[in-house]
C-alpha cells in the first residue's frame, strides 16, 4: 500500500561536504569516494544553490549536505544542494535540513494529490497550479474552492544550532512586501472562495515557527491580524528529508507570531 505521506526521490541523494558558497547561486561541494558516480575521492564539484537569501544566518562551510543530480547535460550546474546538516561530517545518523525552495511546491502538490492533506482540506479532487489572483499568481487552487500559498522560510533556521556551527554577521532583513501582498489578496479572495491558506513548510525538526522580528514586524503583524480576521488560515507543515525522499510529518494551525 502506498504511503500517502511519503515522496520518494527518483534516485537517492548523494552526500558531500559544503566547502564554500561563492555567491548565492553556487555551492562548492566535496564528495567522498563513491559518493558521486564518476568523481574521484575528494573531488570538488560546483553545485547549484536553490536559496537566493541567507540560510539561517549560518556559515555552511564544513557542513554535510545532500545533492541531487538533474541528469540534464544542458544545465550549467547539473547538481543541486537539496539539504544540509548541523551534525558533523563524521556522524553516522545525520539530521537533514531541506533548503530547496523551488522543490517545495512540487512536494506539496504530491501530498495534495496523495491525500496527505485531506484532514486540512477534505478530499482533494482537483489541483491547479499558478493561479492568478489580482496582480499575483498564487501557488495552488484546490477543488476550485481553496487558495493555497506555499512559503518556505530560509532566512532563519529555527532549531537548535550547535556551538561549533559558525554564524555570519547579522544583516538587516525587511523584504516582506511580496508576502504581505499575498496575504491581502488571499483575504480578498474569501469574497468568492470558501477558504484561503498560507502553508509554511519547514524541512527540519522545528519547535514552532516564529516570524522574523525585523524592521517591518509591527506592520507585518498588523496585516496578519487583519487577514486572520478576514478568514485567512496560517498553517505550519513539518517535513523530514533523507537521502531517499521527503516525508510529511505533521501540520497544524500557526497561532503565535
Amino acid at each position: 500500500m502506498e504511503d500517502a505521506a511519503y515522496c520518494q526521490f527518483p534516485e537517492p541523494l548523494r552526500e558531500g561536504v559544503i566547502l564554500a558558497r561563492p555567491n548565492r547561486f553556487i555551492m562548492d561541494v566535496r564528495f567522498a569516494g563513491g559518493g558521486a558516480a564518476g568523481f574521484a575521492d575528494g573531488e570538488v564539484v560546483r553545485c547549484h544553490c536553490p536559496v537566493v537569501s541567507r540560510i539561517g544566518g549560518l556559515d555552511l562551510a564544513g557542513r554535510p549536505c545532500l545533492v541531487s543530480d538533474s541528469r540534464n547535460p544542458k544545465r550549467k550546474l547539473p547538481f543541486t544542494v537539496e539539504a544540509f546538516s548541523l551534525d558533523r561530517p563524521e556522524d553516522v545518523a545525520k539530521h537533514w535540513i531541506g533548503i530547496n525552495q523551488n522543490a517545495s511546491n512540487r512536494y506539496v502538490e504530491h501530498f495534495l494529490r496523495t491525500g496527505a492533506f485531506n484532514k486540512l482540506l477534505g478530499p482533494v479532487a482537483e489541483v491547479r497550479r499558478e493561479v492568478a489572483l489580482g496582480d499575483s499568481k498564487l501557488d495552488f487552487l484546490v477543488n476550485d474552492a481553496v487558495y493555497l500559498e506555499v512559503k518556505t522560510p530560509m532566512v532563519q533556521i529555527q532549531t537548535e544550532i550547535p556551538a561549533y556551527v559558525s554564524r555570519l554577521p547579522e544583516a538587516p532583513f525587511s523584504s516582506t512586501e511580496r508576502a504581505m501582498r499575498h496575504l491581502r489578496q488571499l483575504a480578498a479572495s474569501l469574497q468568492d472562495h470558501q477558504r484561503a491558506i498560507i502553508l509554511y513548510c519547514l524541512y527540519y525538526d522545528n519547535f514552532g515557527f516564529r516570524f522574523y522580528h525585523g524592521t517591518t514586524y509591527d506592520e507585518v503583524r498588523s496585516t496578519v491580524r487583519a487577514c486572520e480576521r478576514a478568514g485567512v488560515e496560517l498553517v505550519q507543515a513539518n517535513f523530514s528529508i533523507s537521502p531517499a525522499g521527503v516525508r510529511l510529518k505533521e501540520f497544524f494551525p500557526l497561532k503565535n507570531w
